[in-house]
This record gives C-alpha cells, sequence and structure tokens, in this order.
C-alpha cells in the first residue's frame, strides 16, 4: 500500500512540474514576443527623435533651400514660386467682390461684401456645386461654361450681371500644378483629383474662365489666379496686418509667405510697387539630411505614385500619418502574435485614415474602448489585450509628435528667413536678446491643426523650444479659415483697381 501511494505521489510530482514546466515556457515565450514588440516601439521612438538641437538643424536647412530657390530655378527642392501678388488686402476694400474656388470634385462660389475698414466683412454667401463626372474627362470649354452657367444663376435676384455698368473682380482658386505667368494668369501643368481634360493641359487657366465668362455675357473679370495657401495669406493678412506668412496642415500641406523682391535673385530686375511679393514655397517637396526618417517612411515613399518627392508632406500631413502608424502595427504583428493573425485590413495600404488615427490617440477611456473598437472594425483585429492597446497610443503619439515638431521647425525656418525668429539670420545661431523682436503672425489653416488638439500642442510646444520663450511670445499662429474663398474674394478687390499689373521685369 505504501508503494502505491508513493508512486501516486511521484506521478503527481511529475505532473505538477510538467505543468509547471509547460506554464513557465508560455511566459517565457510571451515576455519573449512582448519583448520584441517593446522592441519595435523603441526603435521607432529613436528614429523619430526630434531633439531640439536636431530641430533647429532642420529650420537652418529650411532657411537655405529658400534661399536655393530663390536664387535659381531647379536649384532647390523648395520650388518658391512667384505668385505675382504684389499687394496683400490692407482693409480699406470696400464693396462686393466674388471667388471662385475650383479644388476637386465640387467647386464653391463666393459673394463677399466688404465695409472699407480691416476686417470688416459685411456679409458673405457661399454656393457648392459638384461637377459632373462627365465635365472632368471632358473638354475645357463643356467644364468652364457650366462653372459660368453655375455663376450666372447665383445669386441672380441681388444683382443683374449681364445689364450691370459696373465690372466685378473675381477671384480665381485653383488647386492644381499651375505655372504662373502673371497675378492673375497660369498655364495648367497636370490634372490630378479625377480630372482628365487633355485640351486643357499646357493652356491658360483663367483666360479659359474668362471666355467661358465672356460667352455667358457676365460683365467679370478674372483678377486673380491663387492657390489656397495664398488665399489664407491674404484672409489673414486683411485681419491682422502683422500677419507675413501661411501654412496649410490638413491632408496635403503648403506654405507661403511675403519675400522683398530684391531677394527673388532668380527674375534679377523684378519690380513692384510695394517692394515685395508673395512666394509659394510648395514645402511638402523640402528634403533634409536632418529630418528624422524611418524604414517606414522608406517604404511609403517607395510604394507611392509620387516616390521621391514631397518628403516633408509624407513626415508631417494627413494623408500619411495614419498609414505610418498602420505599418508600424503591421510590424509588430508580424513580430509576434500579441495581436493574432496578420488581418488582410492591416496589410492594405491606407486602411487606417488620419482622423481615426487621432481618435485613437485622444481616447482617455480607462480601457481605450475606442482604440478597440477602431482595431476591430477598421483593422480587423479583435480582442486586442489592454497592454497592446496602451502600445497602439504610444505609437500614435510617436507619429503625431514628430509630424507637429517638424511643421514647428519649417515655420521657425521661414521666420529665419525673412530676419524674424530673432537670430539675425545667424545660421546655426540661437535666439538673441538683444535683437527687438515685432509681432509676428502666421496665419495657419488645414484639419490636422484644427481638429487634432494633440498635434496643435506639441506644435506650439515646439515652437517655444526652438525659439525659447522670451522670441516665442512674439510670434502668434493664428487660425484663418476659409482662405481659399473668402481671401481669393479680397485678393480681387485689392487688385480690382489695377488695369495693368504693376509688376514689371527689366
Amino acid at each position: 500500500m505504501g508503494k502505491v501511494v508513493l508512486g501516486v505521489a511521484v506521478a503527481v510530482a511529475v505532473t505538477t512540474c510538467a505543468v509547471a514546466a509547460v506554464v513557465v515556457g508560455r511566459r517565457v515565450r510571451s515576455r519573449r514576443k512582448w519583448k520584441r514588440v517593446v522592441g519595435v516601439l523603441k526603435e521607432l521612438e529613436e528614429s523619430c527623435e526630434t531633439t531640439v538641437g536636431r530641430l533647429r538643424q532642420v529650420v537652418d536647412a529650411m532657411a537655405v533651400e529658400m534661399h536655393a530657390g530663390l536664387a535659381s530655378e531647379g536649384g532647390s527642392k523648395l520650388k518658391m514660386l512667384l505668385t505675382f501678388v504684389d499687394n496683400l488686402p490692407s482693409g480699406s476694400e470696400k464693396g462686393t467682390c466674388y471667388a471662385l474656388d475650383l479644388g476637386g470634385t465640387n467647386f464653391r462660389v463666393l459673394r463677399v461684401e466688404l465695409g472699407g475698414q480691416r476686417s470688416s466683412i459685411l456679409d458673405q454667401d457661399v454656393v457648392r456645386q459638384p461637377i459632373p463626372q462627365q465635365l472632368m474627362t471632358g473638354s475645357s470649354e463643356d467644364l468652364f461654361d457650366f462653372i459660368a452657367s453655375s455663376l450666372q444663376q447665383f445669386d441672380e435676384n441681388a444683382i443683374d450681371f449681364e445689364k450691370s455698368s459696373i465690372r466685378k473682380e473675381l477671384g480665381f482658386t485653383f488647386s492644381f500644378p499651375v505655372k504662373q505667368t502673371s497675378v492673375s494668369s497660369g498655364i495648367l501643368i497636370k490634372w490630378t483629383k479625377g480630372f482628365a481634360i487633355k485640351d486643357m493641359v499646357g493652356e491658360e487657366v483663367a483666360g479659359a474662365l474668362q471666355h467661358a465668362l465672356d460667352r455667358k455675357g457676365l460683365n467679370m473679370r478674372v483678377a486673380v489666379l491663387v492657390n489656397d495657401t495664398v488665399g489664407t495669406l491674404a484672409l489673414g493678412h486683411y485681419h491682422d496686418a502683422d500677419t507675413v506668412a501661411a501654412v496649410i496642415i490638413g491632408t496635403g500641406t503648403n506654405a507661403c509667405y511675403w519675400e522683398r523682391t530684391d531677394a527673388i535673385i532668380k527674375c534679377q530686375g523684378l519690380l513692384t510697387t510695394s517692394g515685395g511679393m508673395v512666394v509659394n514655397m510648395e514645402w511638402g517637396n523640402f528634403w533634409s539630411s536632418h529630418l528624422p526618417r524611418t524604414s517606414y517612411d522608406i517604404e511609403l515613399d517607395a510604394e507611392s505614385p509620387n516616390s521621391n518627392d514631397q518628403g516633408f508632406e509624407k513626415m508631417i500631413s494627413g494623408m500619411y500619418l495614419g498609414d505610418i502608424v498602420r505599418r508600424v502595427i503591421l510590424k509588430m504583428s508580424q513580430e509576434s502574435d500579441i495581436f493574432g493573425p496578420v488581418s488582410p485590413s492591416l496589410s492594405m495600404p491606407f486602411s487606417l485614415r488620419t482622423p481615426l488615427m487621432a481618435v485613437m490617440h485622444e481616447d482617455d477611456s480607462p480601457e481605450l474602448t475606442e482604440v478597440a473598437r477602431i482595431l476591430k472594425n477598421v483593422l480587423e483585429i479583435p480582442d486586442v489585450p489592454l497592454k497592446a492597446r496602451k502600445l497602439v497610443v504610444k505609437v500614435c503619439d510617436v507619429v503625431t509628435r514628430r509630424a507637429a515638431r517638424l511643421a514647428a521647425a519649417g515655420i521657425v525656418g521661414i521666420l529665419k528667413k525673412i530676419g524674424r525668429d530673432g537670430s539675425s539670420g545667424i545660421t546655426g545661431g540661437r535666439s538673441r536678446s538683444d535683437i527687438k523682436m515685432r509681432r509676428t503672425v502666421v496665419a495657419i489653416e488645414g484639419s490636422l491643426y484644427t481638429q487634432y488638439t494633440m498635434f496643435r500642442e506639441y506644435l506650439h510646444e515646439a515652437l517655444h523650444e526652438i525659439l525659447g520663450e522670451d522670441i516665442a511670445q512674439h510670434v502668434i499662429l493664428k487660425v484663418t479659415e476659409d482662405g481659399s474663398g473668402v481671401g481669393a474674394a479680397l485678393l480681387a478687390a485689392s487688385h480690382s483697381s489695377k488695369s495693368v499689373d504693376n509688376i514689371q521685369l527689366l
């Protein structure tokens, strides 16, 4: 009997040891898997590091590239395009002006009543109209005739365009690649956003619209042809005379600023009555070896239709941030089964959009329920443990923080170029306390900045770190909504007194 009991005891002990070994083995493997996933995060944090020193290097690089782009065509990744907008709204504009905003599959018509004093918009009306699909691939005449007809019907009870003896000024915002030739003319380089009207490529854009207006008997003149960034600067300056630059950070990103004409070396002999001109930087194409690029950025760029272009945009704009996060989560899934089997949605480019990434990032619920919901419904990753959800939030934070801090460095780069950063233009120099800083306003627009709280906070934080508190207090980022519409109308009003351009090339 004793031997039987002893045998049972030995068997139980062996079984217990075996079970314990299995449990310990599972824990060890689990720890190894978790360690690999944390390693992916740590590598991401190191690759995305944006110390103040590094950001100041980006600032210097931006200023240098701006100089190079102004010195010669093709001298920089920054195109530094002349807009021929040589005066900004002063507030003295009075009366009715119109704007047409064509930026995609919809267009808008605006009517703005100005009161003759700064920031005195008495009234404004807006009508949004979809463009029929067939007109996006038809002829230029059909497209612009349709737009002119819509303009003709707009507010027809308030004004009879055909019988009016007073010519109305129209600002035309055209958000497609254009080579500007004057303040009111530009050549279409190529269509984007689903348009493919072959007979328009290489042709003058504002002229095509003007011909359509004339055919409809509308007594209107296309006074300015601009992009949305220039419109934002115009509206910002109308509200605040200290506005010197404008930045859009949304799905895409761009910036423009007011430059002295004598600094635009590639157009020697350029004269304007104001002594300055708005320059469209096209800063999305900025590149520098100081930008903290990761393997995920490299893969995203290689797989994009415009590889080796828009490098800055791909690191800071809303089009791409969500997909960078998706790629990191995919790498974590490949390193470990912490997220379960790799789902088809997780492997699909751009399946995670930036607005949803922002929701995950700003989820402050104890169980991170929004994170769980988006992982399940969008990326098809169900039953993610809480510690893994926390990891996802951290990934969102790293990617967003890098983007916002780089955007801040870009803004300071502009300020440095025009001597508004407190360093007196000293490359690599820190802000000087003996420089008297002028109040400097940057108009800013775009959903990434206006709607993503953490992005905005990180951008402001970096701006203060780069400039220092003494200088940063003089720099104001001011949200300026609808520059692409109202700003274009204001520019039409500010250029309405010109029968000819006040710009000469000697």
